[in-house]
């Protein structure tokens, strides 16, 4: 069994790999995964009285650095296990990539019509910022994974979720205190996940037509 953590072995891609994706496809797959963390930044934004310099970077920078870490990790998961699945491999990147969207999806509808509490600490500091930060990157983990099984560069693809990320966060923070009293917020937050789900699930139909799965 190949050790994930073999500089040799870890860092080179499979020879027989031709399922990389595009730089567009790349920027989707971020935005989409970038989802869930803007959403809860545009919530937070509106939620708190003032929102400074400080507090951006903090929660931009959490949720930018673990949607970075988390795609590596799946991808040292995803290599240790390669040479087991090869034959079908797209199709558990698939099912991945459509349990994600899907799971997306579900909870911008479970959330629609729910008003978001406001928060009773800062959101932007401690312990809570690091669990939002993990709970909105857990997508990532899954979809690391499926990008060891494509043959895709993982460090490059990381670096570009995080970023994508990070900017949005931010973004999405300082927008959030502009739409502080806007009543559709909620509503807003849960399309942007619908959306972001339905991108996933996309991409894995994507991988199948790649590999001639539809002719």
């Amino acid at each position: 069994m190949p050790d994930p953590l073999d500089g040799d072995f870890a860092f080179s891609q499979p020879a027989n790999r031709t399922g990389k994706m595009s730089p567009v496809e790349l920027l989707i797959v971020s935005l989409a995964l970038a989802m869930d963390a803007t959403a809860v930044s545009l919530t937070t934004g509106a939620a708190m009285e003032r929102v400074d310099f400080t507090a951006t970077l903090r929660m931009a920078g959490a949720f930018g650095v673990f949607q970075f870490l988390m795609p590596l990790c799946g991808w040292m998961l995803g290599i240790w296990a390669l040479r087991l699945i090869e034959d079908y491999d797209h199709w558990l990147a698939f099912i991945l990539l459509f349990f994600t969207g899907a799971n997306m999806i579900r909870e911008s509808f479970a959330a629609r019509g729910k008003d978001a509490p406001a928060p009773r600490a800062d959101p932007t500091k401690g312990g809570r910022l690091l669990l939002l930060a993990l709970a909105t990157s857990l997508d990532a983990l899954a979809v690391g994974i499926s990008f060891a099984l494509i043959g895709e560069n993982v460090p490059r693809a990381a670096f570009v979720i995080g970023l994508v990320c990070f900017s949005l966060c931010a973004v999405a923070l300082r927008l959030g205190q502009a739409l502080r009293r806007a009543a559709a917020l909620d509503r807003l937050g849960g399309y942007a996940n619908a959306a972001g789900g339905i991108v996933l699930i996309g991409i894995g139909v994507n991988i199948l037509r790649d590999h001639g799965i539809f002719g």
